[in-house]
């Protein structure tokens, strides 16, 4: 693969992901009082449509642990998550979606879906 191409590349992704982020965090902010990892992280529950453990979410919002204890402390403090012990392994948490939390999913989604389709209209269509 050509050097050049991968360093372009990298430079477009770059790009693409610094103006996707400022456009979530000013949108989904301005409208719902989300900012991007709060709504990815409602997201991948609702996806998963299941209480996800800690670091079943880490995995999936490419977030450190303690990064997304804050979020998951901000989401729970608006009652929009719900965290739980696990009852077979007292060391392990799980999170959940409040009814709140869906409600407020639900009205994000089409800004972030507009969002993300606004910032990437002008992408390479990519092989299936």
């Amino acid at each position: 693969m050509d050097e050049q191409f991968v360093i372009d590349t990298w430079h477009y992704v770059l790009a693409k992901h610094a103006k996707a982020m400022c456009a979530l965090e000013r949108e989904l902010g301005d409208r719902h009082g989300l900012g991007p990892s709060e709504f990815e992280v409602l997201d991948r529950i609702v996806h998963h449509d299941r209480q996800l453990r800690i670091q079943e979410l880490c995995d999936e919002v490419h977030l450190s642990q303690s990064a997304l204890s804050r979020v998951v402390a901000r989401l729970e403090k608006a009652e929009l998550v719900a965290r739980c012990v696990c009852a077979s392994d007292r060391r392990g948490v799980f999170v959940e979606i409040t009814d709140d939390g869906r409600a407020r999913h639900a009205e994000a989604l089409p800004t972030q879906r507009a969002v993300l389709a606004d910032v990437f209209a002008d992408a390479p269509a990519l092989a299936t």
